[in-house]
């Protein structure tokens, strides 16, 4: 399965799934898909600009963890009036997010990014 199948079937699965992304800590996208009926919200929110910098933010979550001896850090949420962005770890070095209206089904979209993640992580 390719990661786009794995992206489809996220945003597929997760009800107000605006895009969803596998990105490397770089902020540089490995594979990205929109959901077609939010391409023109996604555009509007600049959700890739806001995921690069989130890249940079979960990189010092990361940092501050590994100092504070607190364990990986597995997932964690920006939320926001017109944006929910779910991260997931997938390996050290990638991870999943997941943009999702502020009315979206936020417990489904933290089940199955959970879910995927292995699956995702078997074809890095």
């Amino acid at each position: 399965m390719s990661f786009l199948s794995h992206l489809e079937s996220i945003v597929g699965q997760v009800d107000g799934a605006i895009a969803c992304s596998v990105m490397g800590f770089d902020g540089i996208a490995v594979e990205t898909l929109q959901a077609p009926a939010a391409a023109a919200q996604s555009a509007s929110l600049e959700i890739t600009t806001a995921w690069v910098e989130y890249a940079n933010i979960l990189t010092q979550l990361k940092n501050a963890a590994e100092v504070l001896k607190t364990g990986p850090i597995t997932e964690v949420s920006v939320n926001s009036e017109h944006l929910i962005t779910l991260m997931r770890m997938v390996t050290p070095e990638y991870f999943l997010v997941l943009g999702l209206k502020p009315s979206g089904n936020y417990g489904k979209a933290r089940y199955v990014l959970r879910v995927t993640a292995p699956k995702v992580k078997s074809e890095l």
